[in-house]
C-alpha cells in the first residue's frame, strides 16, 4: 500500500490511508500471518471457556443471517450462520477469552482481536473475498487501533482494547466493504459513536472484559454497514471538542500520522506465550529463565522493579473466592504458578489451587515495586531479582519481554501453544470445558 504523505487533517490522513488499495510489504505480510494464526488459535482456545456456550446462545437469539451473509463461528458451533454483527461479537468474545491473544505494548492494545473477528464477519459482505483483501483490511485496523493507542499520553481510563479496537474494527470492515474516502470517515465516525469499555471489568477480573472486545466488533460491523446504507457520522470524530480523544484517550493523532502505509505497527505486535495479562509476562519470563538456568535450585525469593501501569494491571491481591478472569490477572497466583509448575496452563485457573495453601505461599515470595517510570502506558523496562537457595542472587534487565518482536517466540514453542489452543477446543467440543473442569476440581 502507497504511504500517505502529508495532507489535510490527522483524520483526513487515517482515512486516505484507510481506502487506499495495494498491496502489503512482504514482512508484513508474513508476520501477518503468523499473529492471524495466532489469534485463530486463540478464539478456538476461547470455546473452552465456561462461558462460551452463554455468549454463544445469546448472539444465536439475535437472529438468523440471511442466504450468503452469514458467518462462521470458532469452533465447532452447530446451528445456523449468524449476521455478521453477532458472529463478530461472538469471536470477539472468544478471543480475548482467556487473555492469551496478541497485544501493541507501546499502545497497550489487543489490537488483533476486534479487528480480525470484525473483518472475518464481514467477509462474506464483501466483494472481493480473496485472502489477499482480508489480510488488508485487518492490517488497515490494527494500523488504525495501534495508532489511536499509541498517540494517547495519559493513563488508561478506558478499556483501550475496546475503545481504540472499535474505530480499527470499523475501518477494517469498511477498507473490507469497499468504502470509499467519505464513506470511510463516516464508518470511522460511527464506530467511535459506539466505542465503549470501562476499565472497572479489569479492575473487578470480569468477564465484561472479553464481552466488551465483542462489543468493538460488533461495533465495527455495525459502522461500516450503516456506512454503506448511506449514514452519516460526525466529521471530528477523533478530535473534535467531545471526539474520541478529549473523552476516551489524552493525546492527539498529529505526530503519528506520518508515514503511514511505511511503517506497520503490526511488526510491533507481540504473541502472549502465556494465558494472562501481558503486564505479567515481565515476572513470569525472569522466573522461567532462572528455573531452566539453575536446575535443582528453589526460587525462595523474587524482588521485582516495575512501570506503574504492570503494578496498576496486576499487582492485585490474591483471593481464594477470584474467578478466573480474576486470576488471569494477579501476578502473585502467576508468579506461583510458574513456580510450581514452570508454565501456565489455562487449566490451571481452578478454585482449588486458588484455595491451595502452599501454592499461596509461593506467591507470598513475590514483592513488587513500582520504579517510577514516568510513562503511564510503559510496561518495560523491568528489573527483577530472584534469591536462590543457598543465596545465590541473580538480576534480570527486561527491556523487551519474550514474545515481543525484539525477543520473539522460538517456533517450536508457537507452535506448542497451537496445539494446546486446539486441545483445548477439542475439550469443548466434548463437553469438557472450563466449567466441567473447574466443577470437577471443586468436589
Amino acid at each position: 500500500m502507497p504511504p500517505v504523505r502529508a495532507r489535510g487533517s490527522a483524520t483526513d490522513r487515517l482515512v486516505a490511508f484507510a481506502a487506499a488499495p495495494g498491496q502489503l510489504p512482504p514482512e508484513t505480510d508474513s508476520m501477518l500471518r503468523l499473529l492471524l494464526r495466532d489469534t485463530r488459535a486463540v478464539g478456538m482456545a476461547g470455546t473452552w471457556h465456561p462461558d462460551a456456550a452463554r455468549v454463544i446462545r445469546v448472539a444465536r437469539s439475535w437472529g438468523e443471517a440471511g442466504p450468503g451473509d452469514g458467518a462462521p463461528l470458532f469452533g465447532d458451533n452447530p446451528g445456523p450462520a449468524l449476521p455478521p454483527p453477532a458472529a463478530a461479537f461472538a469471536n470477539a468474545f472468544l478471543i480475548h477469552a482467556l487473555e492469551w491473544d496478541a497485544v501493541h505494548e507501546p499502545a497497550v492494545v489487543h489490537a488483533m482481536s476486534a479487528v480480525v473477528a470484525t473483518a472475518q464477519a464481514t467477509a462474506p459482505l464483501a466483494r472481493d473475498r480473496s485472502e489477499a483483501a482480508m489480510l488488508r483490511s485487518i492490517a488497515v485496523g490494527v494500523e488504525a487501533a495501534c495508532l489511536l493507542g499509541v498517540a494517547a499520553t495519559g493513563p488508561l481510563r478506558f478499556f483501550r482494547p475496546a475503545t481504540a479496537g472499535a474505530v480499527g474494527a470499523a475501518l477494517a470492515a469498511g477498507h473490507l466493504l469497499g468504502l470509499d474516502e467519505p464513506e470511510l470517515r463516516h464508518a470511522l465516525g460511527l464506530g467511535v459513536a459506539q466505542a465503549s469499555g470501562t476499565m472497572q471489568a479489569h479492575v473487578e477480573g470480569s468477564v465484561a472484559l472479553p464481552l466488551q472486545v465483542g462489543f468493538a466488533a460488533r461495533a465495527g460491523v455495525s459502522a461500516a454497514l450503516l456506512a454503506a446504507g448511506g449514514l452519516e457520522a460526525p466529521r471530528n470524530a477523533l478530535e473534535g471538542p467531545f471526539g474520541y480523544f478529549p473523552l476516551f484517550d489524552e493525546g492527539s493523532l498529529a505526530s503519528h500520522i506520518d508515514g503511514l502505509g511505511e511503517r506497520w505497527r503490526i511488526g510491533e505486535i507481540s504473541i502472549k506465550p502465556w494465558p494472562c495479562g501481558r503486564a505479567s509476562h515481565g515476572v513470569l519470563e525472569a522466573i522461567a529463565r532462572v528455573r531452566a538456568a539453575h536446575p535443582g535450585a528453589e526460587i525462595l525469593r523474587i524482588e521485582a522493579a516495575v512501570p506503574p501501569l504492570v503494578m496498576r494491571l496486576v499487582g492485585r491481591p490474591w483471593r481464594e473466592d477470584m474467578p478466573a478472569s480474576h486470576a488471569r490477572l494477579c501476578l502473585p497466583f502467576l508468579a506461583a504458578l510458574m513456580l510450581r509448575d514452570g508454565h501456565i496452563d489455562p487449566r490451571a485457573f481452578t478454585p482449588r489451587n486458588f484455595a491451595d495453601g502452599a501454592l499461596r505461599k509461593l506467591g507470598a515470595r513475590l514483592s513488587l515495586e513500582q520504579d517510577g517510570n514516568p510513562d503511564p502506558n510503559a510496561l518495560v523496562p523491568q528489573r527483577v531479582r530472584l534469591t536462590l537457595s543457598g543465596g545465590t542472587g541473580v538480576e534480570l534487565g527486561l527491556q523487551a519481554v519474550l514474545g515481543s518482536p525484539a525477543a520473539p517466540l522460538e517456533s517450536a514453542r508457537h507452535d506448542a501453544k497451537i496445539a494446546l489452543c486446539h486441545a483445548l477446543a477439542a475439550a469443548a467440543r466434548d463437553g469438557h470445558q472450563g466449567a466441567t473442569m473447574a466443577a470437577k476440581d471443586q468436589s
